[in-house]
């Protein structure tokens, strides 16, 4: 005997799914008019490529600063922080061998900055809100899923469209608390584009018991040896941005753990409610045990962000020594402000599913500053040309010992240098039997 509509929804496809109630209607009577419901969400799905609507992104993440003042930068802000970093690649030519990276300088407003980052943080977003999509219909059973692909192509482009809301607010979160491009330890914007947040800056510098032009002066010089480092280290950029993304698309949504996470949220919500699909993004929804695999990316990803922010720890202090007295309080400043995470870290996570915090940052910087006094900055700064030289999380755990059986070794010539690095990189050759 077939079941009537009115029989309390055995009818619905959804039936025994975590969609049941969303698409159960009221009073058990099977599919329900959802045209309410879908004209809340217009907005969310307009026309657009990819796995999320950037344009819809950029305009929130706007609308986010702008419950601020953001004033543009003044042509004196400008000329300041084009000279500040000038004078900081002066200063650094004394404490690297590398270059200065820096072709061009910019003071930003907040939402110059999001404008500024979004091709780069396309890159990082987009695997995990492809993943977000996908697992929309993935959560359904084949049978649900057969009946629903018109419906699912409308909630794919809800989903999408709630994402990109989710990603601009915290772009916009997190355009109210950066300094610079190269503040979150990656490369967010055109290479050799150093560019600054004046009104972020005034906000942090306010909290310190220093100058203002000392804070931008420190921050220069912070941004400069960023800007050193990715220039003239190739690998580097691709390295962290592609190991963020990779990490993005290793993740895996469990249908089953998903379909309970749903059904916990789906408790009590009313569909013809316009924040009714939003709250679905809330409370993890998308919060996903990470697999060994990813545990181990993720370790490599934080060490290199470490000793990314170590080296600059290093040789700012460096430079600073012996010429800006302010320069103890504002490394310690800084060095807080990067391991201890605050908001701006908390919405990265947010963005891409993970942490980035140089937690290791102390001991990174250690490890650099012993191998130059053992051994000099040509030796510092030669780890950098290639991965496989960097130091690990156990040499972070021994920062004074990286390297240390090397320091009885008499110096190489470039030729012989190369050769050693060579058979390194080559790994043993292989012995004839």
């Amino acid at each position: 005997m077939n079941d009537s509509p009115g029989d309390g929804g055995e009818n619905n496809p959804f039936k025994g799914t975590p969609f049941e109630q969303l698409f159960g209607g009221a009073g058990g009577a099977g599919m329900p008019d959802l045209s309410q419901f879908f004209s809340q969400l217009q907005f969310l799905m307009q026309p657009h490529d990819g796995p999320l609507n950037w344009e819809f992104a950029i305009d929130t993440a706007r609308k986010t600063v702008a419950q601020q003042p953001d004033p543009s930068p003044t042509q004196r802000q400008i000329d300041a922080v084009a000279d500040a970093v000038r004078l900081a690649d002066h200063w650094l030519d004394e404490t690297t061998a590398f270059p200065s990276g820096v072709t061009s300088t910019a003071a930003w407003s907040r939402a110059e900055w999001i404008v500024g980052t979004t091709d780069v943080w396309k890159v990082l977003v987009e695997p995990i809100a492809e993943s977000s999509v996908q697992a929309l219909g993935g959560a359904l059973p084949a049978e649900a899923q057969a009946m629903s692909g018109p419906l699912m192509g409308i909630l794919g482009k809800a989903m999408s469209g709630m994402l990109a809301s989710q990603v601009g607010s915290g772009l916009g979160t997190l355009a109210g608390e950066v300094l610079s491009v190269s503040d979150i330890g990656l490369p967010l914007a055109a290479p050799g584009r150093a560019a600054i947040v004046p009104a972020n800056l005034a906000a942090f510098a306010a909290g310190l018991d220093v100058t203002e032009d000392d804070v931008l002066l420190y921050l220069a010089l912070r941004e400069a040896a960023h800007q050193r480092l990715f220039a003239h280290v190739p690998w580097l950029r691709g390295h962290l941005i592609g190991a963020v993304a990779e990490y993005a698309r290793g993740i895996e949504v469990n249908a089953q753990g998903m379909q309970q996470r749903i059904e916990e949220q789906m408790r009590g919500l009313d569909p013809t409610n316009p924040e009714a699909m939003q709250q679905l993004l809330e409370g993890g929804l998308f919060d996903v045990e990470r697999s060994p695999a990813q545990e181990a990316a993720l370790q490599r990803l934080e060490v290199t962000l470490a000793l990314v922010e170590g080296w600059v720890d290093e040789v700012v202090s460096q430079a600073t020594e012996e010429r800006m007295p302010a320069a103890g309080k504002l490394q310690e400043a800084f060095r807080r402000r990067r391991a201890a995470g605050g908001p701006a870290e908390e919405t990265f996570a947010t963005l891409v599913g993970l942490e980035l915090r140089p937690r290791r940052l102390r001991d990174a910087s250690t490890l650099w500053g012993s191998l130059r006094t053992r051994q000099g900055t040509e030796a510092r700064d030669g780890v950098w040309m290639h991965p496989h030289l960097l130091p690990s999380a156990a040499d972070l755990d021994d920062p004074l010992g990286f390297r240390e059986d090397a320091t009885a070794l008499p110096k190489l010539s470039d030729e012989d240098f190369d050769a050693e690095l060579r058979k390194l990189l080559d790994g043993p050759a292989e012995t004839e039997e």
